[in-house]
């Protein structure tokens, strides 16, 4: 035994704690003098009346004075209370017993049991792979929607944004995706979501058979900024955990939107100045560093879907249009197509997949872009025809268009409990050009 490796030890421990004490508290922030701490450490806010510590996390500081935001209510907090640094960054508790728990932002139980034992911590906040370590995507994996396993075909590692308006069916689609997905474990992140839709959402559209192979990860809206932005970065630690065990593994968050919202609230509150719409620089530079964490390693595969709450159906907002251009393709969900009554109502045409024409054979490719010409075909004659202004053997293309788009429209509408395998789905789609139902 070396005894000298552990006197070392014993005498870098430090044996006196050190405090700070809160002197200033405005909105989201509070300030406090002292302790030693780094930007990213997690410090504890004792308060006199209640036994119970409040944690906060250092955001940044102004001269000698923290600036801390709590993951909790700041209740009962007032000058003088006594603020102690962990000196570290923010860990969960990790581990295949984690899979089938609905957890908050910190990785605590939401139903007020204990984690089961045997996990370990894990950091929240950790770098992405190295982009030369990264395998490049190769092998399809299956969604269990026609319309996107067909013609939006998605592979192992990929990230995709599904961006939509309110009420168009993006909750029920990520609850589809869970049940019906290939991927070996889920973890689903609802950020901002209504308190209602929790529970709603669990039961109804991922029901039993998707918790089984689920870690659902909660920060409902009511919560400060700060949960908020931790529930992305803990789902997204407990994914990377997975993928280094080797599984391939989904990652469902919904919204990144609400992420980047709460980044605002953050920012704002630092001190940082607001730029285009409201949003300040962190939150763009924080979304990339977010986003890239996902993908394919050495190890195992993280294919992640983010949902993109575009205001007024403007694609074009600020964040939607930084997290497109971050990503390996979006689907979009169009309100038009809701209101006509398909679901899912994915607008196959402004719709795309990056790497599908690398990942799937050339028949299924060719196939694929046929009913994507028969539908640009009719999109771009729907006017004329709905009118009766076209006259059929006026034009073979349009004639062919207008035979085809009502197989094409009941393939791509599927019920919310129906299933197909990524094979049934290309079959089905090739059935369909061949003159099938």
């Amino acid at each position: 035994m070396n005894v000298r490796q552990y006197i070392a030890a014993i005498d870098q421990v430090d044996s006196i704690k050190r405090y700070g004490k809160v002197s200033r508290a405005v909105g989201l922030m509070i300030e406090s003098l002292g302790p030693e701490a780094n930007i990213g450490d997690v410090c504890l806010i004792h308060r006199p009346t209640n036994g119970k510590a409040v944690m906060a996390e250092v955001v940044g500081f102004s001269d000698e004075k923290l600036i801390l935001m709590p993951y909790a209510q700041a209740t009962e907090i007032g000058p003088g209370c006594l603020v102690e640094s962990t000196g570290k960054a923010l860990t969960v508790k990790v581990g295949r017993g984690l899979i089938g728990q609905v957890v908050n932002s910190l990785g605590e139980c939401l139903n007020d049991s204990k984690l089961p034992k045997g996990l370990t911590s894990y950091l929240t906040e950790q770098s992405p792979p190295n982009p030369l370590t990264r395998p490049p995507i190769s092998e399809p994996i299956q969604v269990g929607i026609k319309a996107i396993d067909a013609m939006l075909t998605v592979g192992k590692g990929q990230r995709v944004g599904i961006f939509a308006g309110s009420g168009v069916g993006k909750s029920t689609l990520l609850g589809m995706m869970a049940r019906n997905s290939s991927a070996d474990i889920n973890v689903i992140a609802l950020i901002g979501e209504r308190g209602r839709e929790v529970r709603e959402f669990i039961d109804r559209e991922l029901g039993k058979e998707g918790l089984k192979k689920s870690v659902v990860v909660v920060a409902t809206s009511d919560q400060p900024a700060l949960m908020r932005i931790k529930g992305a970065y803990t789902a997204t630690a407990i994914s990377e955990y997975f993928r280094d065990l080797g599984f391939d593994v989904n990652l469902l968050m919904d919204s990144v939107t609400r992420v980047a919202t709460a980044q605002r609230e953050v920012g704002l509150a630092t001190g940082e100045p607001p730029t285009t719409k409201g949003y300040t620089p962190s939150v763009f530079a924080a979304l990339p560093k977010l986003l890239e964490r996902t993908g394919t390693s050495s190890k195992g595969t993280i294919t992640a879907f983010y949902t993109v709450l575009v205001d007024g159906d403007d694609l074009n907002e600020p964040i939607a249009d930084s997290v497109r251009g971050i990503l390996d393709g979006h689907f979009i969900l169009d309100r038009k197509l809701a209101e006509q009554g398909q679901f899912p109502a994915i607008n196959i045409l402004k719709s795309i997949s990056r790497v599908m024409s690398n990942i799937v054979s050339d028949d299924h490719l060719e196939a694929a872009q046929q009913i994507r010409e028969l539908m640009a075909t009719y999109d771009e004659n729907s006017e004329l025809i709905q009118i009766g202004a076209y006259k059929r053997g006026t034009n073979q293309v349009i004639d062919r268009a207008i035979s085809y788009h009502p197989k094409i429209q009941a393939y791509l509408k599927q019920g919310i409990s129906d299933y197909h395998s990524l094979d049934a789905s290309i079959n089905q789609m090739k059935t369909l050009l061949n003159g099938g139902a």
